[in-house]
């Protein structure tokens, strides 16, 4: 039986060690391969300081968690569950569903699944002289406490896990150098962004430059532009689902020209 055919394209995700497969199977979907470029791995933290935090946190009358691994870190050290008169906020729906299957039904999540969109939120424009919990990473979402914290809300922050650096996987530096056909950056994260151009060896990284980049906000399509990336489009979401779809539009488009 012949080898099956290699596809036509691929998405790069640079999504933390071992969290590739949602990126990967919606790219097999469209049609396509995925390279996994990992910056980092995450590390849940398990300390008293953590526990600390985070119980101060949830205690807030309002409470921010900015990602799935923040709910599963989280849930890990403590229950969640809503408290009398809380109010809960996710950066977008696939936090808020963490949420909701760790315990806590009543979720506001933006349309717009962004710091921008999240900072757009009802609930979240009249914080003078309150308590607000920001369950996170360090160095996650650096735009949004600066601006809670400028509404006047007093940010309650718990990091409840963090990203150690590893080494881009050489398997998958030597397979982005070989590759000829063309290749789509899922961008969800500009720390990673900058982190990956700064780990890969020079060829992979001319390589990596030469790819199209579909980003999850306009904030992290200008910064792709600002680090030397020209065929940059804006995805509907930071969902895996939104990212493909941006992706192979792009590849149409590409396949169009040739």
């Amino acid at each position: 039986m012949p080898a099956p055919a290699p596809p036509g394209w691929y998405v790069i995700s640079l999504r933390p060690r071992g969290e590739h497969d949602a990126l990967r199977r919606a790219a097999a979907r469209a049609g396509g391969g995925m390279v996994a470029l990992s910056p980092w791995r995450l590390r849940l933290r398990d300390d008293d300081g953590t526990r600390q935090s985070l119980r101060v946190a949830l205690d807030a009358a309002r409470v921010v968690v900015t990602s799935p691994a923040a709910v599963r870190a989280a849930r890990a050290l403590q229950p969640l569950r809503t408290q009398p008169g809380q109010q809960w906020f996710a950066v977008g729906a696939g936090t808020a569903a963490a949420l909701r299957r760790a315990g806590v039904d009543d979720v506001s999540a933006p349309s717009r699944m962004d710091s921008e969109g999240l900072l757009a939120l009802p609930g979240l424009q009249q914080l003078a002289g309150s308590d607000l919990g920001f369950v996170s990473a360090p160095g996650g979402r650096g735009v949004l406490v600066p601006a809670l914290q400028a509404r006047g809300a007093q940010v309650l922050r718990a990091d409840v896990y963090q990203r150690d650096t590893v080494a881009p996987p050489p398997r998958a530096v030597a397979q982005l150098v070989s590759l000829t056909a063309p290749t789509v950056i899922a961008l969800s994260s500009g720390e990673a962004l900058e982190a990956i151009l700064d780990a890969l060896p020079a060829a992979a990284r001319e390589r990596l430059l030469q790819s199209s980049v579909v980003a999850a906000s306009e904030r992290l399509a200008e910064l792709a532009r600002l680090l030397g990336f020209t065929d940059v489009t804006t995805a509907r979401s930071a969902r895996p689902n939104d990212l493909v779809a941006a992706a192979a539009m792009v590849i149409s488009r590409l396949n169009d020209g040739a």
